[in-house]
This record gives C-alpha cells, structure tokens and sequence, in this order.
C-alpha cells in the first residue's frame, strides 16, 4: 500500500553530479538540477556514472529500494575497452571473484552502441587501437563502484556506465537532469509483487 503523499521521483543524473544534497568542495550535486524537498536517493550512483537515480520521501521504499537483500534488479549499459569474448560474459553471467567476494550471477550480453544516448561532455578518450563496445549488466546487489570492478575483473575496464532502470523504472523519455514523478499504479504493482514474494518465502520457511 503507497502511504498518502509518498512520492517516487525519477532522475536522469548527468556526469559528474553527486547523488546527495549537499556538496563541501564545490562539486555538482543534486540540489543544482532537481528540486525536491525532503526527497532522499533509493541508493547510490557514482559520481563518474550517469542515469537513473530515485528519490522518495518515504523510508520504507528507500529501504526497499537500495538494500541488497530485496535484489531489486538494476540495468546498466557500459561501455568497456575491448570486446568481451564469450569466456568473459559467461564470467559475468556466473559470478565474478571481488577484493569483497563472489558477485551473485548477473545478466550480461553484448549490445549495439545505443543510439539514442547522449553525448557526455567531456567525451570518453578514444584510443584508435583499442576498439570499444557496449554491453548490458543487470546486477541484484549493490557494492560499492561494483559494475566498474566486474567489468575490469575481467580484462576489459569500463570507460563509460549508464544505469538504465531499477526494478520497473527506466530512463526512458528523460534527458540528462530532467524528472518525473513515478506513475502511481506502478508503485503500487511494485509494492504488491514484492509482498507476495514475501509471503512466498514465509510459506516455503
């Protein structure tokens, strides 16, 4: 049940953008693209990352949202130096060996360069003997910078990273510092998937 006068906002963070509210050395952070009083990030999204971020007022979704043990799924298109080879993305796929353990298996395949992206200003160094390409990742956990340590756990570092959606929402139809409020029917099937799952799990316990 969505608690009255909750909101879920939808960000597209740009480059180089904090995802907080305040900012002590001067960097861009939050308050300088959105306006949303008493809104707090559902999690994290590097500094150096682009894409979707959430925001809400109400702490149980945040919770919901940010904390590994609802694995709410995440998709993220990266851009890596290299061309993965199906070794690498079967790596992915299975888990991959971190200074903090295993990552759970995650969805991983090569994708075409994304048409529709945004340029990022400063544009990524291209180097013309390494080729690039785009690959999608979608993740269940939430370590910290965890995209860019899979990708460069197995040979080919990320040069580039967007998060796409998380859980049911996506960037679709936003540009780099736009929002827009979530469509409420679809935070209430949210919240409904996520309760049957939990009395799913109470039944098999």
């Amino acid at each position: 049940m969505v608690m009255n006068h909750s909101r879920l906002l939808l960000l597209n963070k740009p480059f180089r953008v904090l995802t907080q509210f305040t900012s002590e050395d001067g960097k861009a952070s939050l308050k300088d693209i959105v306006d949303a009083p008493d809104m707090y990030p559902a999690g994290r999204l590097d500094y150096d990352s682009e894409g979707l971020v959430l925001l809400t007022n109400w702490g149980a979704l945040q919770a919901k949202l940010a904390e590994p043990r609802f694995k709410v799924p995440k998709t993220y298109f990266v851009q890596v130096e290299g061309v993965p080879d199906p070794v690498a993305i079967e790596r992915l796929r299975n888990g991959v060996q971190l200074n903090d353990g295993m990552t759970r298996p995650a969805e991983a395949a090569l994708i075409e360069d994304p048409q529709w992206l945004w340029p990022r200003e400063p544009p990524i160094r291209f180097r013309r003997d390494i080729p690039t390409r785009w690959m999608s990742l979608t993740i269940r956990e939430g370590r910290n910078r965890q995209v860019r340590r899979m990708t460069a756990a197995v040979g080919h570092p990320t040069l580039r990273l967007i998060r796409w959606s998380i859980g049911p929402w996506s960037l679709e139809g936003l540009q780099p510092g736009s929002s827009r409020d979530a469509d409420p029917h679809e935070l209430q099937e949210f919240l409904r998937q996520g309760q049957q799952r939990k009395s799913a799990r109470t039944v098999d316990s």
